[in-house]
């Protein structure tokens, strides 16, 4: 194994830059290999990054919330095969978008049902409410409505009234990354009866000891949360109210399954040992290792694999809520076939490897999070040193 000093100096060369601070940890076999945290966490205050620095997960929130509703797989909940509508009645008769070759649309029903597996998929053709597109636009004035509507609304509330929106495409024909997780956590509130919330926090945080994570402050962590950058182009840094901050806030209701969560590298780095290690870490047993071997498998065809490639993503698959490395010299990886995790949009990143017992965990915050040239720098770096 090779000493960490040329990882360390790698991510010094990031905050000359890039972000003003980022974190990094290494684990194997349950054993943290490697800590290191460079530059600041709060510029303005001068406080240095350090293991006390949470940040938001963003969309690496997925990772967790999937792992959770697989635990309620194992114990017969749901099966990924599974009708949505049987969990969501509002979705029995979901419609779609439909356009004809001369560019006019229509909507019409679908001819098959949102299945389980799709949500898990990104395949159940609900995007995020940022786009331009029929659906996309079509989803943000529910939640427009929503808003004038209750105020503040939670997340079972948000998915009934999603089921009006005319979706982008028969269900499990195509891959587009968006609300999906969502569901996922909605499954999980109504297989098990508890917020989406309490329900990690016994199954998950609480066994693992990840005192630093969840959807709303407690105890000393707004004080200790990151704020965020953008690094300008003249090379200044300028500090923005996070995205979905106010979701924080201890008065708040809606608990997301596709981002929401925050946490620290080492609250992280516990979790995903437990991943890499079967499903166990220090005694504490929290998923089958065949089930997370079912999670980190490819579940795209051809088609949908092509929706979901780009550079960043080249070599991955993509699994149930994870993306899954296939082909590694596609990638220009060094890590392992069937390494699995996801990105954050404010530069948290995560690899898995149960081959090696291995994972590695990166954060920073800032947006953009420039994160093809972060992260895989990051993981051929780590890999270099097991």
């Amino acid at each position: 194994m090779s000493n960490f000093k040329q990882l360390s100096t790698l991510l010094e060369s990031f905050i000359q830059a890039g972000p003003p601070g980022c974190a990094f940890g290494i684990a194997q076999n349950g054993k943290v290999l490697h800590e290191s945290y460079h530059g600041m966490a709060d510029v303005e205050a001068g406080t240095p990054m350090d293991e006390n620095a949470v940040f938001r997960l963003y969309s690496m929130t997925k990772v967790i919330v999937c792992t959770a509703a697989m635990i309620l797989f194992e114990r017969g909940k749901f099966l990924l095969s599974d009708p949505l509508y049987e969990y969501f009645p509002e979705y029995r008769d979901i419609r779609r978008v439909q356009s004809s070759p001369n560019g006019n649309m229509s909507i019409v029903p679908v001819k098959n049902p949102m299945l389980v597996r799709n949500a898990f998929s990104m395949s159940v053709g609900l995007p995020y409410a940022m786009g331009e597109s029929y659906t996309s636009k079509a989803m943000r004035q529910v939640q427009e409505g929503l808003r004038e509507k209750h105020g503040k609304y939670d997340l079972r509330t948000e998915i009934r009234a999603i089921a009006d929106v005319p979706i982008a495409f028969e269900p499990g024909t195509h891959w587009l990354y968006g609300y999906g997780h969502e569901l996922v956590a909605g499954l999980i509130e109504a297989a098990s009866g508890m917020r989406i919330g309490a329900f990690m926090q016994k199954e998950i945080f609480d066994p693992l000891g990840m005192t630093s994570t969840g959807y709303r402050f407690f105890g000393d962590i707004e004080n200790r949360m990151v704020p965020m950058y953008r690094r300008n182009p003249d090379g200044t840094l300028s500090r923005n109210v996070g995205m979905f901050d106010d979701r924080h806030q201890p008065d708040a209701i809606y608990e997301g399954g596709g981002a929401g969560l925050f946490s620290t590298v080492r609250d992280y780095l516990r979790f995903t040992q437990m991943l890499a290690n079967g499903g166990e870490l220090d005694g504490v047993q929290i998923l089958g290792r065949k089930t997370i071997d079912l999670m980190r498998r490819n579940q795209l065809n051809s088609d949908q694999l092509a929706d979901f490639s780009n550079t960043y993503l080249a070599g991955y698959g993509y699994g149930l809520g994870v993306r899954t490395l296939m082909d590694p010299a596609a990638g220009g990886s060094n890590g392992s076939i069937g390494a699995f995790g996801w990105t954050g949009a404010a530069g948290t990143w995560t690899e898995i490897d149960p081959s090696e017992r291995l994972s590695i965990v990166y954060m920073h915050q800032t947006m953009p999070n420039m994160e093809e040239y972060h992260h895989l720098r990051v993981r051929a770096a780590a890999y270099g040193c097991v």
